[in-house]
């Protein structure tokens, strides 16, 4: 028996941890005392292992064990033994948190490949291995476009067309099942650096569009013309079912787990979990009563800090014709997880695939074209199509959601209590680090900060149109032009204090007590990172 993908540490608490394996086969799995049997999907073996009893602050090395046998650390395996850091009082004003994402695999083309560039956070994983454990990063957070189903390797391509005939039905080169999902997360999972790091570092993530398709949900529009294609809802069905079983559940807390009637039911089903997850994924894409029908967004708490993962991509509420990146369900209980006991945090970390704040010609472009979208006939027929071909909808193109976001980190800023609010993101192909002011909000310091791609292509033209945007005489013009156009007044104004950034990089934010500061890294031609950027964020 043998491990097909995993180990990976997920959610990590002062005295529990859970640990995510694929196995080859049904079978009982084992981690320090801890078993879990597998649950099937299409013949695929899945378990996540909740371990209790840890010591707070302590390091513990673990193996995992399936059906007695010891199959993890792999024989000979010259990475450090795999641990368990839990966090605890001596520990808890210390946080380190690495984030990016667009992370696309290493495809064995060396075209392909040398355009890519080296993988930062592969890089990061081999600077690791020599790195104290004391010093290792206290959590990993991949921000989205964990695989991309819809820009696929040319191994992908060829395993596609191998099986598959030509068929509206079913196409060549569309992923669309929930076999082929996994070849996808088993291929970027599974090179050696990233399957080490991921057993050792506990790890948080959400998806983008590209775990799905590009663009995903960008508007009323994109979703209902999408949904003519006959086999869309076997992409969903794939998409979200397997985004479910590798992503999210490991995201959960053991008593969030306990409590939830989805994993629950697949916990006692016999044989395949299949039917329940095609329910769940419908369940999870249809809109009832202006929300979605299955959460997404996270909380982890880290100490004195505290990280909120908001669902910007799955949440969005468009069928109805009232556009907003959340239903209002989701975003009460986002306010409320930000604004909880803020007495008790240093650090507020509010993550979203998609940026809170943009370059601000760039944003003002957004919010103008959501405004003429959203008139009828042939100028929001155009402004429709520009929003689709331009990749117009982050926050700021659903102007009801930037505005209420903005709102909530302006009024918990107000309160004093949190040294700094962070907003991490990726998605845009670079990365920088932007300071938002709120009239009258004391102490409290609020940024955007943005890593993206991990590993992936930027465009050449894409470079100079963002530093454009940056321009500070760009924006006076465009936020005149908003506002002529309808925009309301924004709370806030923001202003870059790093980038943009080009290139393939992993950022962290590291905290000690109220001081807080991120590093924005790169790597060099021979593997090692070298810092780009560093950003003060109490200043």
């Amino acid at each position: 028996m043998t491990l097909v993908l995993g180990p990976v540490l997920r959610h990590v608490s002062e005295t529990t941890a859970i640990v995510w394996v694929q196995t080859e086969a049904s079978a009982e799995v084992e981690i320090l005392g801890c078993s879990a049997k597998t649950f099937e999907v299409q013949e695929r073996h899945y378990a996540l292992v909740v371990i209790d009893g840890l010591t707070p602050d302590s390091v513990t090395e673990y193996q995992v064990r399936v059906d007695g046998t010891t199959v993890w650390p792999e024989p000979d395996s010259s990475f450090p033994p795999s641990v368990i850091r839990t966090r605890g009082p001596e520990s808890a004003d210390q946080l380190k948190v690495i984030f990016g994402s667009c992370r696309y695999p290493k495809t064995g083309d060396a075209k392909i490949d040398d355009k890519l560039g080296l993988d930062a956070l592969d890089c990061f994983a081999t600077r690791l291995e020599s790195t104290p454990v004391q010093d290792w990063p206290d959590a990993l957070l991949l921000l989205g476009d964990q695989v991309y189903a819809d820009e696929l390797t040319p191994e992908a391509r060829q395993n596609l067309s191998g099986h598959r005939s030509k068929s509206k039905r079913r196409p060549p080169d569309e992923v669309v099942t929930f076999t082929e999902y996994e070849r996808l997360y088993r291929h970027t999972w599974g090179d050696p650096e990233i399957r080490w790091i991921m057993s050792t570092v506990p790890t948080a993530m959400i998806f983008d569009d590209h775990d799905i398709r590009d663009d995903w949900n960008t508007s009323a529009p994109w979703r209902a013309e999408v949904n003519k294609m006959p086999w869309w809802r076997d992409r969903i069905h794939a998409g979200l079912g397997s985004y479910w079983v590798y992503q999210h559940l490991g995201n959960l807390s053991p008593d969030e787990l306990a409590a939830d009637e989805d994993y629950q039911k697949v916990l006692v089903t016999e044989g395949d979990c299949w039917p329940h997850l095609v329910e769940l994924a419908d369940r999870a894409d249809y809109e009832v009563d202006g929300d979605k029908g299955l959460r997404f967004s996270f909380r982890w708490d880290l100490g004195r800090s505290r990280l909120v993962m908001v669902d910007s991509r799955n949440a969005r509420i468009l069928d109805n014709g009232d556009r907003k990146m959340l239903g209002d369900k989701e975003f009460k209980w986002v306010e409320e997880q930000i604004g909880d006991s803020l007495d008790s945090v240093d650090h507020i970390l509010i993550g979203s695939s998609l940026p809170w704040l943009l370059p601000p010609a760039l944003g003002d472009l957004q919010i103008i074209n959501e405004i003429a979208a959203d008139r009828s006939g042939l100028r929001g027929t155009i402004a429709e199509k520009i929003r689709q071909a331009a990749d117009l909808e982050h926050w700021p193109a659903f102007m009801a959601s930037f505005m209420r976001l903005s709102k909530l980190i302006e009024s918990v800023a107000r309160e004093g209590s949190p040294a700094t609010i962070s907003v991490l993101s990726g998605d845009v192909h670079h990365s920088y680090a932007a300071r938002a002011m709120f009239d009258g909000t004391g102490d409290t310091r609020v940024h955007q900060l943005v890593c993206s791609p991990v590993h992936n292509y930027v465009p050449a033209p894409v470079k100079p149109a963002f530093k454009f945007a940056w321009s500070p005489r760009v924006a006076r013009l465009t936020r005149r032009w908003a506002r002529h156009a309808g925009s309301p007044a924004l709370p806030m104004t923001w202003q870059n204090r790093s980038g943009p950034q080009f290139g393939n990089t992993i950022a962290s934010f590291e905290a000690r007590g109220r001081e807080a500061e991120v590093f924005f890294e790169q790597p060099e031609d021979n593997g090692e990172l070298s810092t780009v950027a560093r950003v003060d964020l109490n200043d």
